[in-house]
């Protein structure tokens, strides 16, 4: 490990006589050039590390006499050209770094002697098109990196030859248009391409893909979906469409079974299909917020739900049947809708039901059976709901929103028993309430659209278990 040094220069033949060494690392230097002579005698030299240092072409002369070699960082350099001959004799490459470099195109001459490569990263360069048969002899490879680029354009045999790739990665790019030569890719599971300019996702766009398992395709300015683009994916158990403008009808999920987190929020929904949770048994999360869904099915078939957001629709009752058998729902939001009526055995069967948030509707009253396990209710923006509740109505309540501050009096002498957590009085309070209360707000993400993250919610689960005060948390305050 010769890393982080100041060397500017190697000898030649300096390190002909280790003749056992397999890695060596000389990243962090100020090397600009290497002559061909450096690495000669090295024939066991497996890992070779000249990343973050000055070089302005590849040392292809030097790097002949590595028959060994099966890991090159050549990254954050400046390299702006890779000759043909570059990578000749490196037929044991398996990982090439040349991200982070100056690179307007890929190299597809050089890369043509690499049988043997498994990954490679050329991101965080100028990159600006993938001509076709780009990688037509890399047909080992099983991770491509080009994100951070500036790719416009995508040759409609862009990808041919890519037989073994399971990760692609375009995401940061501008591409202007979905990337159709994914199309053979038979063996891709997990593709990237957000943040770019794609306003389209086509009919059967992932028809040649079945063994997609994630999909990235968040901050594009897509507005057209078709109804038949996320087809039998049966592997799929993420799909996040939001802000898809355009989308008036629930997207055809037909063979897509395992999807387990659907996101679908900001488009033009106006109902849900009877059959959705048929098509869709394994789902967990669904997040359908800021849509124009007036009715909703039942969901009973959906059993493994187990976070439903409708928050900001044009929903106006919750039929008996809506959610009857849901044994795993956790949290519902219904807030920012038009409900007037929830039938009295809503809620009879949601035994696991934790968090419920009917903010902004237009409740009269509410039926109280079932609700019994509530630690989280949100029942503000509702002036025709008067009634008074009963502590034991509410055994476990962390968190009360009401829309008047006498429904808390139920839970203790109305006075500084209470934490406050009314967000215009957060700048009275102590350190210790303003942490209480910033947990509070957290464990309520608001009105936002809900980017689903189980990482976060096992977090906010462990939080909520050891540090949330056991008093009742009360807006208003009484």
């Amino acid at each position: 490990d010769l890393s982080m040094n100041n060397i500017s220069r190697l000898q030649p033949s300096a390190l002909h006589h280790l003749r056992f060494l397999e890695e060596l690392r000389l990243s962090g230097n100020q090397i600009s050039r290497i002559p061909g002579e450096a690495f000669s005698g090295l024939y066991s030299l497996k890992i070779l590390m000249l990343q973050n240092n000055q070089l302005n072409r590849i040392p292809a002369e030097a790097l002949r006499d590595l028959p060994s070699l099966q890991s090159l960082r050549l990254d954050a350099n400046l390299i702006s050209v890779v000759p043909e001959k570059s990578f000749e004799g490196l037929l044991s490459l398996r990982h090439l770094w040349l991200d982070d470099n100056a690179l307007t195109e890929i190299p597809v001459r050089a890369l043509n002697h690499l049988p043997a490569l498994q990954a490679m990263t050329l991101a965080l360069n100028q990159i600006w098109h993938i001509p076709d048969f780009a990688f037509q002899n890399l047909s080992s490879l099983v991770v491509l990196h080009l994100h951070n680029n500036r790719i416009q354009t995508l040759g409609a045999k862009g990808f041919d030859g890519l037989h073994s790739l399971e990760t692609l990665d375009l995401n940061y790019n501008e591409l202007l248009e979905f990337p159709g030569a994914i199309r053979t890719l038979g063996r891709l599971q997990e593709l990237g391409f957000h943040n770019n300019n794609i306003k389209a996702i086509p009919e059967n766009a992932f028809v040649g893909n079945p063994l997609l398992q994630t999909i990235h395709f968040y901050d594009n300015p897509i507005q057209f979906v078709g109804q038949s683009a996320f087809q039998y994916l049966p592997k799929l158990h993420t799909l996040s469409l939001n802000g898809a403008t355009d989308i008036r009808e629930f997207p055809d999920l037909k063979g897509t079974t395992s999807l387990e987190v659907l996101t679908l929020t900001r488009a033009g929904i106006l109902f849900l299909p009877r059959g959705m949770c048929q098509q869709l048994p394994s789902l967990r999360v669904l997040e359908l917020s800021h849509n124009h869904i007036e009715d909703l099915p039942s969901f009973h078939q959906c059993q493994q739900l187990e976070e439903l957001g409708l928050q900001h629709n044009r929903i106006h009752e919750i039929r008996a049947d809506t959610f009857v058998q849901l044994m795993a729902l956790r949290s519902i939001d219904l807030s920012w809708n038009h409900i007037r009526f929830i039938h009295p055995e809503a809620f009879v069967t949601l035994h696991s039901l934790t968090k419920l948030d009917l903010t902004d509707n237009q409740l009269v009253t509410l039926p109280l059976d079932g609700l019994g396990g509530l630690t989280h209710l949100k029942l503000q923006g509702n002036p025709a709901l008067s009634e008074p509740f009963t502590k034991e109505s509410f055994p476990k309540m962390r968190v009360l929103e009401v829309p008047y501050a006498y429904q808390c009096c139920a839970y203790g002498s109305c006075s500084s028993f209470f934490k406050m957590s009314n967000q215009w009085e957060a700048e009275d309070m102590s350190p210790e309430e303003e942490d209480a209360h910033k947990r509070t707000m957290e464990l309520f993400p608001g009105h936002a659209d809900n980017h689903y993250d189980p990482d976060a919610d096992d977090l906010q689960s462990d939080l909520e278990e050891s540090k949330l005060h056991p008093t009742i948390q009360c807006t208003p305050s009484p």
